[in-house]
């Protein structure tokens, strides 16, 4: 098990490797998100926090998951198109991944292990919203129900 948040590396929607240690020192929101879920709209509301709070230092990043009700079966060019047609999304997005189960990616596994929720560690649908400190200490998760810009006021003290 890894130690902590930057030991992690995950891939792009291109297939490229990308370390959490490229985040240290930013506060960084890690959401499982779908193209085609009744919550798909808190795209709008997620790049509206990442444009508002960047500059002091927010990162968000976006990870396709297609494990609740197949509600992301596009490839990664479909993911990446649809995301910044229909919402304008500019925060960083990765490649598809599960975050529940055997084949569960280890950045899911890890958030889950530190931030249970009231459903314990699983992960029971998409735009779960991790937040990770500046030091890179998971603090936060959130519904998938609680819209994005409900998280500001708890943003605004750790940022």
């Amino acid at each position: 098990m890894n130690k902590n948040f930057y030991d992690l590396e995950v891939l792009t929607l291109q297939e490229k490797r990308v370390s959490m240690a490229d985040y240290r020192g930013k506060t960084v929101i890690v959401v499982n998100t779908a193209s085609k879920c009744g919550l798909t709209p808190q795209f709008e509301g997620l790049e509206k926090l990442y444009q508002k709070y960047k500059d002091r230092g927010l990162v968000i990043l976006g990870f396709p998951c297609n494990q609740f009700a197949n509600q992301e079966p596009g490839s990664a060019s479909d993911i990446q198109e649809f995301c910044q047609l229909n919402y304008g999304v500019t925060f960083p997005m990765f490649a598809k991944v599960d975050v529940n189960g055997p084949t569960a990616d280890p950045l899911f596994v890890y958030l889950k292990s530190k931030l249970g929720s009231i459903f314990g560690s699983k992960i029971k649908w998409n735009f779960n919203k991790f937040v990770i400190d500046k030091n890179g200490k998971p603090v936060k998760r959130f519904s998938p129900f609680t819209k994005p810009e409900k998280m500001e006021s708890f943003l605004e003290k750790i940022l």
